[in-house]
């Protein structure tokens, strides 16, 4: 069966290939990977589709190193609250009620928010049960991403509506990667995801360690978000967040860290000596009051840093753009002007999560041979109008992209060479249907907290 092929016509594109090039050109895409990109008109054929893209900018998709869709339904649900209190509390309880219609509410939402805003892949973290519901969700609506149960056996320090036996955990989690890792043409894969050092117990993180290390899975966790956390590691272990990690031999290029916000130059060193990620989610930070991530020295250093919104309730939203923003603006009082600038903000929204979640060879720019993600973005508005010059410049068209571009630009989106949002619709959610469900799924979900 021959592949069916569209043209994209007359955008301006921000490859974000090794030379940073952004010209005027056109897209040939042949089923869903790049086949051509040129400068010169086209000539095509009558059984070639045809977008016209004429005035519209083309990024490549946004790839969210740290989110959890399962969340996206407790959204203005659990404010101004720090880290602990905010999980005990509110979030815990929510997701221990998680039926699998909630939880699919959940998804579908979340799913809704990042295809609109630009975001064509994730490493999510799920809640304990149900696993399979999202990743249905997922392979049905089209997102690309790596997903991964939540993992919480210790005894003393989960709930008792989480917790789950070691062994009966880990073995869903390796049963959930062998039956979907790699499905549908490679746009879902599994990853393990232990929620982080105090919820789970020696034993289940040397194992996932091996297992991780065996099937060359990514690990997804955790680390030296909050000074609270990181004395009670220091309590039950006696060794600093990341240093535990890596005496258990967890850390390495298959490891990505969500926040890392309190490390010790010691436990820098560690991370860039073992290739390991991080994911910087600054919304989160903020809201949370969790601090402020040595995010410029970690780039000094050459420690792999990309980009997530986390979950709904610690932000609120799940907008990759606000996270670029805060992401460029709240180092400069620290660290000068000229600090993050926009260039290497844009890099950690695309290539850098690409490199975390190990799909380089395939996202995070558009070149030849790669998959079609990407998104088109109306910039010639006043909001984000790009400074009038002869020829493109590049810097100002990064600079609209990250300090001045708004969600609500984007025209459409697309994963894997299908079109999933467009002009305000995602393809499989009738909107007015999902916001029925949403109000129902919170009324139940808020009704068996109380009872």
């Amino acid at each position: 069966m021959k592949n069916s092929e569209t043209w994209i016509l007359n955008p301006t594109i921000v490859t974000q290939n090794k030379n940073r090039d952004i010209y005027n050109g056109h897209i040939r895409i042949s089923d869903n990977r790049i086949v051509e990109i040129r400068k010169t008109s086209p000539k095509v054929l009558s059984d070639q589709k045809v977008i016209d893209a004429k005035g519209l900018t083309i990024v490549p998709g946004f790839v969210q190193a740290h989110t959890h869709l399962c969340q996206t339904l407790f959204r203005n649900l659990a404010d101004d609250l720090e880290l602990l209190d905010w999980l005990q509390k509110r979030i815990w309880p929510m997701e221990a009620s998680h039926t699998p219609e909630t939880l699919e509410t959940s998804v579908k939402m979340g799913i809704y928010e990042l295809l609109s805003s630009g975001t064509t892949c994730v490493l999510d973290m799920g809640t304990v049960r149900h696993t399979e519901v999202i990743i249905q969700t997922v392979k049905k609506l089209g997102l690309r991403g790596s997903f991964g149960k939540c993992l919480m056996d210790h005894p003393d320090t989960t709930p008792q509506g989480l917790r789950e036996p070691t062994e009966q955990a880990i073995k869903e989690a390796k049963d959930l990667f062998e039956k979907w890792n790699g499905a549908m043409n490679d746009r879902i894969r599994i990853s393990y995801a232990p929620r982080f050092v105090i919820s789970c117990t020696e034993k289940l993180l040397k194992e996932i360690a091996k297992l991780a290390m065996n099937q060359k899975a990514l690990i997804h966790t955790h680390a030296s978000e909050n000074r609270k956390e990181i004395e009670l590691v220091r309590s039950m272990t006696g060794l600093e967040n990341i240093e535990y990690l890596d005496h258990l031999q967890m850390t390495g290029k298959h490891l990505v860290l969500a926040h890392c916000i309190w490390l010790s130059s010691k436990e820098m060193n560690i991370l860039k000596k073992t290739g390991t990620h991080v994911c910087h989610c600054p919304s989160s930070n903020l809201k949370l009051a969790s601090g402020f991530a040595k995010i410029p020295e970690m780039l000094t250093q050459k420690i792999n840093i990309a980009l997530g919104a986390d979950g709904a309730p610690c932000n609120n939203n799940l907008n990759q753009f606000q996270e670029m923003r805060f992401a460029a603006l709240i180092h400069k009082p620290t660290y000068g002007p000229r600090t993050m600038d926009a260039q290497t903000v844009l890099d950690m929204a695309t290539l850098h999560g690409a490199k975390a979640l190990q799909w380089s060879d395939d996202i995070g720019s558009i070149e030849v041979g790669k998959k079609a993600d990407f998104f088109a973005i109306d910039l010639d508005r006043p909001e984000s109008q790009v400074p009038f010059t002869k020829k493109i410049d590049s810097q100002k068209v990064i600079s609209a992209l990250v300090y001045s571009a708004q969600s609500a630009q984007i025209q459409w989106t697309m994963v894997d060479g299908k079109r999933l949002y467009d002009r305000g619709k995602v393809k499989g959610i009738k909107t007015s249907v999902l916001n029925e469900e949403i109000k129902k799924a919170q009324k139940k979900i808020l009704n068996k907290i109380k009872s």
